[in-house]
């Protein structure tokens, strides 16, 4: 008989997990792929900076997969509002949860709440045309804004505020968004780390990109580009080398500046009606490698502050969920009978878009393993179920034709492969006409 399973999420976990049960299961296979949007691939597509178009090439491989006639797309279909964990486990034999982790974790400083005080993430996805964030949230009407966060979100935000619209036209950023970029007032950025050069989380080649820009000075300075000794990792040590190089560095007069900074953190932002600015505190290391305060304040005139200070997962409704890890309680995968788990809400947002791969085969061997020689109880009647609640799922095909789309779009711009469509409402327009 097949084996009939649910994917919940269509992002790089949740179609290696479809890719996984395709390959390991010795018997027939029938995996759905569930989404609550109607485009796939999750951060790939929302996630990834626009001008990295190499990474996003993986979109390529997810194509691939989503393309196997044991697997089938179904967007616009979402856990909690149109199936219940219950529907679910009635017409699969297994339920895999992928929907990773979707939020920025907070400051917990007093002003965090204040308008212009945002969540990178939100950034993020409005530069990459998510339809969950509105094309016109963000005017970039200030003339200094920071960024909390020294890893890899923080640096694809702070290129994207350093590079002109010119730069990102070619990309597949939304003609909306790019129309505000082209209109910013930004002219200095602050990247800002509570410890040191050598505790930063960006990887070498996204720090490199950074002293490329054309666009912007950008400046380290001397003294908080100190490290005293430590054997590091060949990656941390290229690191250090690069921001004492910029450190060394005098502005050439660019347009706009980039000040990564170190050894500081927020603690207020300030402001009545809006941010107005941000007060730092420089930091030290104590004898146990905690971060603690020095008592030296530094003030930024800030207008916008974005944190970029990690990412979280949100519980689904009706799957355990711990708020101390963030993540879905499992073992090697496996969170109840006939439920699993993969990718970042399996095990916290850590690791490249890859590990998901070796995670989610982790997944599905537990899945077969717990599931060899049972009675099947799955069957094709999800379609069904949903028509009966007046759901139509997106299909792949009419995703192809949103692609389809948006190709044209660029055409008739004059811009790139691609320019993202704006909305659920211009991406149904667009699949179905």
């Amino acid at each position: 008989m097949t084996l009939h399973v649910a994917v919940i999420g269509s992002g790089p976990a949740g179609i290696y997990t479809a890719e996984a049960l395709v390959k390991q299961s010795a018997e027939p296979v029938a995996v759905d792929v569930l989404e609550r949007l109607p485009t796939p691939y999750g951060l790939v597509r929302y996630g990834v900076a626009p001008d990295h178009t190499s990474i996003k090439s993986i979109a390529n491989y997810l194509r691939r997969v989503l393309e196997l006639p044991q697997v089938r797309f179904l967007g616009g279909v979402t856990l909690g509002e149109h199936l219940s964990v219950e529907d679910l486990l009635g017409v699969y034999d297994a339920v895999v949860y992928c929907t990773g982790a979707m939020v920025d974790r907070k400051l917990g400083i007093p002003g965090e709440d204040l308008p212009g005080s945002v969540a990178a993430t939100d950034f993020v996805n409005w530069y990459c045309g998510h339809p969950d964030v509105d094309p016109d949230r963000f005017t970039l009407d200030t003339s200094e804004v920071a960024v909390i966060g020294v890893g890899n979100v923080a640096v694809d935000v702070v290129r994207v505020l350093a590079k002109t619209a010119e730069e990102l036209s070619a990309t597949d950023v939304p003609h909306e968004v790019l129309e505000r970029l082209g209109e910013s007032q930004v002219k200095a950025i602050h990247m800002i780390g509570r410890r040191g050069p050598e505790h930063a989380k960006f990887t070498l080649k996204e720090l490199r990109e950074l002293g490329e820009l054309a666009n912007a000075d950008v400046c380290v300075r001397p003294e908080e580009a100190v490290v005293l000794g430590g054997d590091f990792p060949r990656q941390v040590q290229g690191n250090i080398k690069v921001l004492q190089s910029w450190a060394a560095r005098e502005p050439v007069g660019r347009p706009r500046r980039l000040d990564v900074r170190f050894w500081m953190r927020p603690v207020e932002i300030l402001g009545s009606e809006r941010v107005e600015g941000l007060k730092l505190e420089r930091t030290r290391l104590s004898e146990d490698g905690r971060v603690v305060g020095t008592g030296e304040f530094e003030t930024l005139p800030v207008g916008m502050v974005l944190r970029s200070v990690g990412y979280r997962s949100v519980p689904l409704p009706g799957v355990p969920f711990s708020e101390r890890t963030m993540t879905v309680p499992n073992e090697a995968g496996r969170v109840r009978e006939r439920e699993y788990v993969a990718g970042w809400l399996k095990r916290g947002p850590t690791g490249v878009i890859g590990t998901n791969k070796s995670d989610a085969a982790e997944t599905v061997r537990t899945l077969l393993a717990d599931l060899d020689g049972r009675e099947r109880v799955g069957h094709d009647g999800i379609g069904a179920l949903l028509a009966s609640r007046g759901v139509r799922p997106v299909t792949y095909d009419e995703w192809l034709a949103v692609e389809a789309a948006e190709a044209e779009l660029a055409k008739t711009l004059g811009r790139g492969e691609r320019v993202k469509l704006v909305g659920l409402e211009a991406m149904l327009r667009a699949c179905r006409p």
